[in-house]
């Protein structure tokens, strides 16, 4: 009793351990209660925090810690929508992008002022401040957009490029009507501004990018990879307001700047998420939720009145430019419900200007009470206006992006063989220093986003009892699990007894129906004629699935661009389809450009069969296979080579592949590489000799359907895409 008489529990709380143990619970519990009700997990949260504010049953304050981590949950959405937006697509769309902003601008603000003049009786500046928080918009519903996955979605790029024209001008409507009421200069405004915003685009978009790049480079720490980047975000947003704009729009340009650098499949990709989705994105959707007062509804008919007719308007207005994007790009319905959903709720920005506007006086009554820009029935209003949009807007967006979500799962899941759908990817290890980016390659390699699927295997000697062999083999294998484990994968982990390696790595390929090998090399090592000589020649003899020879020399996410040599023929090779799809992989999930060495008929053939998949990539002629030379002449410090072998006796094998390593030392030591050796046919008959001729010929005919149908999907892709543009 005496240490409960010592503890304030008096409300608002004020006790910081409560304060922080109720807003875990009510981000716990909220969701699960009120998703009884079908009501969305972000619309809950902002219910949850309206009933425990002030307004509600006076639980919590809106005090400073809610507002400082509900500024960096709305700095985090924002960083989230430019880490995750597809790079070439932003820029292949920008146009797009800047014209759906404008004509989004101007719909919302002309309907906006025109409302607020005739309609509310407002003054001229009091309507512009309303066509300003028309115009505005902040992502709420992005969050929903990340985690179902569709965040390169074309009409997600559109979309998020088109906010940030909106926000940033009507942020500008904003600081001008301020400018105006307080008598300031404009022409000093503008050239502040000019400067400000040139500076800092500058410097975040240019800067950013070199600093990020020798940092990750150096330090491979999660904990201070995760700060540097938080630090890299609020700097970021500094600037921004330093320039006179708001933070959003530098955390926006902070997330374009690290894009390349955080691949959506690294370690520090699901940390950035899951600590966002965790504790900050439900911090500002609490906070939002604070500031509703549903008593002020009915405090007066004015409050009613501004609050039915801003809210129809606003909602119109975003509707029409979302129908007017739907039918100039030929998008789909789901489409124009997820962009209506993204443009349609209106937060922070609509709070941060209706606030400004109530504390503009213009003049005094007789009676001596202040007259303002935006009077109280407006600030109500407004209030319950962010509750409708947010809730209106979740509902759509997330309808829109569940049925693209869908459509696209089932779209990347042809139904061939149960063998092949299940990517199984081995990866043997002997020495810990190559563990982490051995595991990278391998989720960066998935094609599909089940969890599981990512094999770890050492091989012990079985003639020698070692104890130290032992708790090596044991540590290599928890490195890897752990190192998977960051990034959501699950990882079997395997230990194999044989006398022999190779013969250990095969039999655990068949007993586990293995479909992808990684075979690592320490960075350090030198590559000799021994590095393709008896070992790999008897893996990739007995073993009929795609191989990957890897060295890594920096890590994936450093990479500029992957630098790929395909010998003559190669398309030719069942296995052409199965790794072309994992080195698209590579491409989309490491934002690095694909440029493509080859003969010509090689090139024609990928521009036609792929043209969707690799639509930025860069494409140069090799006249002779061998002419590494002139590949080393172009090749950069930040450059991954991907060179494609074959086995002997095959359609795209080269003599000259013998010296692959000779050509490895010489012109790219700084390099990382990765040797790929396809699936081809002839061997299975080598690998299952036992077997009957009838399974033999049952294989074989799975492996041409596979590639069939993959020629199948890729051609429907390419007729569905033109027949939309």
């Amino acid at each position: 009793m005496v240490l409960m008489s010592l503890i304030d529990i008096s409300l608002p709380l004020k006790n910081p351990v409560l304060q922080f143990s109720l807003i875990l619970l009510v981000i716990l519990f909220a969701p699960v209660l009120l998703s009884r009700l079908k009501i969305p997990t972000l619309i809950s949260l902002i219910i949850a925090g309206a009933v425990i504010g002030p307004h509600g049953l006076n639980l919590m304050l809106r005090d400073s810690s809610i507002i400082l981590f509900g500024t960096v949950g709305l700095l985090y959405i924002m960083f989230l929508a430019g880490l995750e937006i597809d790079v070439e697509d932003f820029r292949k769309n920008s146009r797009n992008s800047i014209l759906f902003g404008l004509y989004t601008f101007f719909i919302s603000i002309v309907l906006g002022i025109l409302v607020g003049f005739y309609i509310l009786d407002f003054s001229l500046f009091s309507s512009i401040l309303i066509g300003s928080i028309f115009a505005s918009h902040t992502l709420i519903v992005y969050p929903i957009v990340s985690k179902l996955g569709i965040s390169k979605d074309k009409a997600v790029t559109i979309a998020i490029g088109g906010t940030i024209i909106t926000d940033t001008l009507a942020l500008l409507v904003l600081a001008i009507v301020t400018g105006m009421s307080s008598g300031e200069q404009m022409t000093g405004f503008w050239i502040r501004l000019f400067i400000g915003l040139t500076l800092f685009s500058l410097i975040v978009l240019l800067l950013f990018p070199v600093i990020a790049r020798w940092f990750f480079k150096r330090f491979d720490d999660s904990v201070q990879q995760y700060l540097f980047v938080l630090a890299m975000v609020f700097f970021g947003g500094f600037l921004a307001e330093a320039a006179g704009v708001e933070a959003i729009i530098g955390a926006f340009l902070s997330g374009l700047a690290l894009n390349r650098l955080i691949s959506r499949t690294s370690p520090l990709m699901n940390r950035i998420k899951f600590v966002g989705n965790a504790l900050f994105i439900p911090f500002f959707l609490i906070g939002v939720g604070m500031l509703i007062d549903i008593r002020a509804f009915f405090k007066d008919y004015n409050t009613i009145k501004v609050t039915v007719v801003i809210t129809l308007a606003a909602t119109a207005a975003k509707y029409l430019s979302a129908w007017i994007t739907q039918k100039l790009f030929k998008f789909s319905l789901d489409q124009r419900r997820l962009i209506f959903g993204l443009i349609s709720a209106h937060a922070a920005l609509a709070l941060a200007t209706v606030l400004i506007g109530y504390n503009i006086i213009t003049g005094y009554t007789l009676k001596g009470y202040p007259v303002r820009l935006l009077d109280e029935s407006v600030l109500n209003g407004t209030i319950l206006f962010i509750l409708i949009t947010c809730t209106l807007a979740t509902i759509v967006g997330q309808k829109g992006a569940q049925n693209i979500a869908l459509a696209d799962t089932v779209d990347e899941l042809p139904e061939f063989g149960k063998q092949f759908s299940e990517e199984r990817i081995l990866i043997p290890m002997n020495n810990i220093t190559t563990v982490d980016e051995l595991i990278n390659l391998s989720v960066t390699l998935k094609s599909h986003k089940a969890p599981n699927g990512i094999y770890a295997l050492h091989v012990a000697d079985n003639t020698v009892a070692d104890e130290a062999a032992e708790k090596h083999a044991a540590k290599l294998l928890e490195k890897a699990a752990v190192a998977a484990s960051s990034t959501d994968y699950e990882l079997q982990r395997l230990i194999r007894y044989d006398s022999d390696v190779v013969n250990g790595i095969a039999c655990v390929v068949r007993e586990q129906k293995i479909t992808d090998l990684i075979l690592g090399m320490h960075q350090k090592s030198t590559i000799t004629e021994s590095f393709l000589g008896s070992s790999s020649e008897n893996i990739l003899g007995r073993c009929n699935i795609t191989t990957f020879i890897y060295k890594p020399v920096q890590p994936l996410a450093t990479i500029k661009r992957t630098i790929v040599v395909i010998p003559e023929g190669a398309e030719k090779e069942i296995g052409f389809v199965l790794w072309m799809r994992k080195m698209i992989n590579i491409i989309r999930n490491t934002g690095s450009k694909l440029v493509v060495y080859g003969t010509k008929q090689t090139i024609a053939y990928l521009k036609g069969e792929y043209s969707m998949s690799i639509s930025h990539a860069e494409y140069k002629v090799l006249k002779e296979w061998d002419d590494f030379q002139a590949v080393s002449r172009e090749i950069k410090n930040d450059d991954n080579l991907i060179v494609v072998m074959s086995r002997k006796n095959h359609i795209s094998y080269h003599s000259k592949m013998a010296k692959m390593p000779l050509y490895l030392n010489r012109y790219f030591q700084k390099n990382s590489f990765i040797l790929i050796y396809p699936v081809q046919s002839g061997i299975v008959e080598e690998t299952f000799e036992s077997k009957s001729g009838q399974s033999v010929k049952k294989t074989l005919l799975r492996l041409d359907e596979v590639a069939k149908i993959f020629a199948k999907v890729y051609k429907r892709k390419k007729r569905d895409s033109s027949g939309d543009q």
